[in-house]
This record gives C-alpha cells, structure tokens and sequence, in this order.
C-alpha cells in the first residue's frame, strides 16, 4: 500500500505547485473572453495570405480551449469572415497553448520550455495557415459551416457583442464584464479544463512513482525516434494543454528531453480522433492532412531545436523542473490549493448531475 501513499503525495505536490498559476490563468482566460469582441477579431481575418494567419495564430495562444472546445469558436470565426488559413492558425495555436497552461508551465516545467511552448505553438500555426492558404488559395473561400447550437456559446460570452450566436444583445459596463468574465472562468472554462487537468495530475504521479527512470529514457530520451514515437502516442490523444503539463513534467523528471516532451505538449492538445470529423467540415480533407502535417513537422523541427539549444546552454531539464513553483511560501499555495479544490467542488456537482440525467 505505500505506493498507493507515494502516489498521492506525488500528485497533492503538483496540486500545490501548480494551483496558483491555474487561478491566474483562469482569470486571464475569462478577461479575454469578455473583453475580446469576436466582431473585432473576424474583421482582422478575413483578407490577405499572411496577415491574417499571423493575426490568428497571435490571436490562439493566449485563449484558454482545448481540441474540442476550440471547434465551435474556429467555426463562428469562419463563418463571420474569417479565410481558411486563419481558421487553421486559430484551430492550432489555440489548443496547443493558453494562459493557463503557460501559467501552468511557468510553475511544473522551467522558464525556456515555458517560452518555447508558446513560440513553437505560434510557428506551427503560423506555418500550417500559410500553406492552407497558399495551396488552396485558387478554391476561394470555404463555404462557411453550419449554424452552431445556441448551447454551445455562453450566453455571457456574448454580451454586447454582435457575435451571431442568437442570444440577446445587451450593453455591459467594465464592471458588470469584470463580474461575468469571472463567472465564466470558474464555470464554464473550469468546467472544460477541471476534469483533464486532474486526470493529468494523476497521470503523473503514476508516472512518478511506478515507471522505472530506465524504462522511459530507453525508448523517450531524446533523438528523432523518440520524437516520432511521442507524436504516434500524443497525435489520437484527447488531452488538453494544461492537463499534458504535469505529465510533461513527470516524463522529463524521468528522462525525456525537454525537445520530446515540447511534441508532446503540442501535438497531443492539438489533435485528438474525436475531433476530426469536426474538422473535416470546417477545413475539408486536404486541409486536414495540411493540418496534421503541419503539426507533425514544425513539433519535431521544434524539439530539435530545443534540445539542441539546452544542450549549448549547458542546462539539464530535469534539474530545473518545479524550480519557480517551489519558490512560493507555502501559506500562499495551500491557499491557492485550498481555493481551487472549492471551485472544483460545484465542477463535479454539475458532472455528477449530467451522470445521473444520462442514466436516468
């Protein structure tokens, strides 16, 4: 039974380390949300090959979605203007960062892999929006995708914005935007990362304390093979940026490069099975193959390249991990602990309501 104790001392020890920046990049993501008016943004992508790819991509590293999270907002972008390569920067750049996770990042990982996550997610965004619209230029634009379901945008997301959505506009003051961008981090946004973010740290601590250090760095220490064998376990996965975080770290504490687990933390948000057929529709086939090569190629380029500079820099990864978050008092991340684990509590109110409704 002592792993079992060994387990969940490794997993609240992530907890603790991490659930600061979470707050913070949570609340980040709910002022975005509020503040960034989606007219605004589709005026900014709509024309042009390069601009608007590079608006996008800029555009998808803050926001704080997941694969499946991000499908519905790339659609109504499309669907107000935005060109085909802009969706795909948007569609990329999107999950394969956020506040949070790069809040999170700061806190598990170290201060280079916190920079290179998000530059790397912006050049495969970047680089796949460039194609889109270079090889498929000659179509025109793509017919825009169907309607979404009212449900599936917050009806606070929307306020005082024209965003096509079918809710009721209304004029909202800083404060009252404030008060709703703050009700939807800790709802709506939670909701979607809560779960996965969990899971991740549980994953990691498994990792921590039942695989053997040998075992991982054997096939995962770094070089082009590893690299391919990461994109093959992280391309079908359904995992969010924030949650591959702290399995990022539990690998690299186990050997992995710091290049290997950068593939992961990009292709794995970035794709996932379930979320194909979605895509598909917003971009078409070739656009998916586009999509997923673009991915594939710039994450490995991408992790070369890092390991290749950790190595010039003479720094080692797994010495540096956790550096930043076990600088914090510990008053400060209990308390950060405590905060986080009460908004999860209506979290797995509302899921185990969903459960029951499903069942019954």
């Amino acid at each position: 039974m002592n792993f079992l104790y060994d387990i969940a001392l490794a997993a609240w020890t992530l907890l603790e380390q991490s659930s600061l920046y979470i707050l913070f990049g949570l609340a980040v993501g709910g002022l975005l949300k509020m503040f960034l008016s989606p007219d605004y943004v589709a005026a900014h992508l709509g024309k042009g090959t390069v601009k608007p790819v590079f608006k996008a991509a800029l555009l998808g590293v803050p926001i704080p979605l997941c694969s499946c999270g991000v499908l519905p907002a790339a659609a109504q972008l499309q669907k107000q203007g935005a060109n085909k390569g802009a969706t795909t920067a948007f569609l990329i750049a999107t999950p394969e960062s956020g506040v949070d996770s790069i809040a999170v990042s700061w806190a598990l990982l170290d201060p280079l892999m916190t920079v290179a996550r998000p530059v790397a997610a912006f050049l495969s965004a970047f680089v796949a929006g460039i194609l889109e619209n270079v090889l498929f230029w000659h179509k025109g634009k793509a017919e825009p995708p169907p309607p979404l379901p009212m449900a599936t945008v917050p009806a606070a997301a929307c306020a005082g914005h024209d965003c096509g959505c079918g809710h009721e506009q209304q004029t909202v003051g800083w404060w009252n935007k404030l008060k709703q961008g703050f009700r939807y981090a800790v709802t709506d946004l939670w909701d979607d990362l809560a779960g996965w973010f969990f899971i991740g740290i549980a994953v990691a601590a498994c990792i921590t304390v039942l695989i053997p250090d040998d075992l991982i760095s054997r096939y995962l220490g770094g070089g082009l093979n590893a690299m391919l064998l990461m994109l093959v376990v992280g391309i079908p996965m359904y995992i969010c940026a924030t949650a591959s975080t702290p399995i990022a770290a539990a690998l690299i504490l186990k050997g992995v490069s710091p290049g290997t687990a950068l593939v992961f933390l990009l292709a794995g948000p970035a794709t996932n099975i379930a979320a194909l057929a979605v895509l598909i529709k917003i971009l078409g086939k070739k656009g998916v193959a586009v999509y997923l090569a673009s991915i594939a190629v710039i994450s490995v380029l991408c992790g070369l390249a890092l390991d290749g500079l950790y190595f010039s820099l003479g720094i080692s990864a797994a010495a540096t991990i956790g550096e930043v978050g076990e600088a914090l008092p510990d008053w400060l991340m209990w308390g950060a602990t405590g905060l986080l684990l009460v908004l999860s509590l209506p979290v797995l109110v509302r899921w185990l309501s969903r459960k029951k409704a499903v069942c019954c």
